[in-house]
């Protein structure tokens, strides 16, 4: 997504000791900027977390912030899947409208940090469809397309989701911090 940059993206790979702190804020935007503060912090780098989440409206916003960890940690996507498709067993097509929320924190070592969020509208559908994706993707259609997440194919998926609309939406941002990166830290080997 960012080739055109000119830049390198390092993952946490780089830095098996650094230990994010747990994901258990009110919002997203407080996870995610929780996570990028602290690989800032420890790398010296700028640096990008998420956090994202299903929102349905029938459940008051659940599973929401806690989406990954709703029935517990070991819960699997399945699971997870069929416990939201119980809740809303008797709620009926119109009254299950959702959104995946997104939100991206970019933090820089001085410690400033902007967050940047995304959603994709839809539905929950009445049974899971498709093989692709992860989490809630195979109950989740796509407002407008019929297509559950998971029945994308992962560009198309990748071009409208709620990730890729933060992304999009911190680009400008991360334009500026990775130039100012740049400026302050001198080329290798340049005199």
């Amino acid at each position: 997504m960012y080739a055109h940059l000119g830049v390198g993206f390092l993952t946490l790979d780089g830095w098996p000791g650094l230990a994010l702190p747990p994901e258990d804020a009110e919002t997203y935007g407080e996870n995610a900027t929780r996570k990028a503060g602290a690989v800032a912090r420890a790398t010296g780098l700028p640096a990008l977390a998420d956090d994202s989440g299903l929102e349905i409206d029938a459940l008051d916003g659940a599973p929401g912030v806690r989406s990954h960890r709703f029935l517990g940690d070991a819960a699997t996507d399945a699971e997870r899947n069929a416990q939201v498709l119980a809740l809303l067993r008797h709620v009926p097509d119109a009254r299950r409208t959702a959104r995946y929320r997104a939100a991206v924190a970019i933090a820089s070592p001085d410690g400033s940090v902007r967050v940047f969020e995304g959603t994709c509208d839809g539905v929950i559908a009445s049974h899971p469809r498709g093989r692709g994706g992860f989490g809630y993707d195979p109950i989740f259609v796509v407002a407008g397309g019929g297509r559950t997440m998971a029945e994308l194919a992962p560009e198309e998926k990748n071009r409208i989701s709620h990730r890729a609309r933060a992304l999009r939406a911190a680009e400008p941002y991360l334009v500026e911090v990775l130039r100012q990166t740049r400026e302050e830290r001198p080329t290798p080997g340049a005199n």
